[in-house]
């Protein structure tokens, strides 16, 4: 695991051992626009060293998480995704072989990605665009302040829920389309604002599934299969999770 910012480990836990990268997986380092980042250096940090080295990385400046978890989820927004960047990544598997991992041998999806079962990525290599560093770093505020007026960045949520039924991250542009997100949909089925227990679809933003007080796993995971009940029914839809959901019940 990364930092956990797209996960629910269920209330039973988890009947194995827990790799959490950390210091020594966290290095950053910059030659030209390319960008080589271990697995557990913050999505927002190699944003922000990017651009003071006038790479544009900025998308990533909004993604709580960390590089490993962003090549596992081809973490994107703003139009920009994971795959767009990487060069390679490399990993390491069960029996302690090192591999590289090529976009192509990952056929990089909406969210998702072909990690082969069991390799932990240890690093990333990217390759962003020239830019000036006053500009993306301005850039990356204003993303910022956008993203704290429409997302409850200060609540414990685990992100986005559920994938856009469109198949695509929000633009940020003013000329984005909000047909077919997760949001509207949820909206429109009425769970805005639906509870079990301590979790919560949040009043702010329908696609973050929150802790509002002493939720459960359980309640959490049961609140978020009611929704996507309700969506279906609703719209014909069926939502797909973003957040993995790890562990016994």
């Amino acid at each position: 695991m990364g930092v956990g910012s797209n996960l629910i480990v269920r209330d039973g836990g988890i009947r194995g051992v827990v790799v959490r990268l950390g210091r020594g997986f966290n290095g950053i380092d910059i030659d030209g626009t390319t960008v080589t980042a271990g697995a557990a250096a913050l999505d927002a940090h190699v944003a922000r060293k990017a651009a003071d080295a006038g790479v544009d990385l900025t998308f990533l400046r909004t993604i709580p998480g960390s590089i490993g978890g962003a090549v596992k989820m081809n973490a994107g927004c703003y139009g920009s995704y994971m795959a767009d960047v990487l060069v390679e990544a490399q990993g390491i598997t069960r029996s302690g072989e090192r591999v590289t991992l090529t976009p192509e041998n990952l056929n990089f999806q909406y969210r998702q990605s072909d990690v082969p079962e069991g390799v932990i990525v240890t690093r990333a290599v990217l390759r962003g665009l020239a830019g000036a560093p006053d500009e993306l770093l301005a850039r990356m505020e204003a993303q910022l302040a956008k993203r704290n007026e429409t997302q409850p960045s200060k609540d414990r949520t685990a992100g986005s829920t559920f994938r856009n039924p469109a198949g695509f991250s929000s633009t940020g542009k003013d000329d984005d389309t909000h047909a077919l997100k997760a949001w509207k949909v949820i909206d429109e089925a009425g769970m805005r604002g639906a509870r079990i227990g301590g979790a919560v679809m949040n009043e702010m933003h329908s696609n973050f599934l929150t802790n509002a007080g002493g939720a459960t796993a359980r309640d959490l995971e049961t609140l978020g299969e009611a929704v996507r009940k309700k969506v279906y029914e609703t719209s014909g839809l069926t939502l797909q999770w973003e957040i993995m959901r790890v562990g016994e019940p």
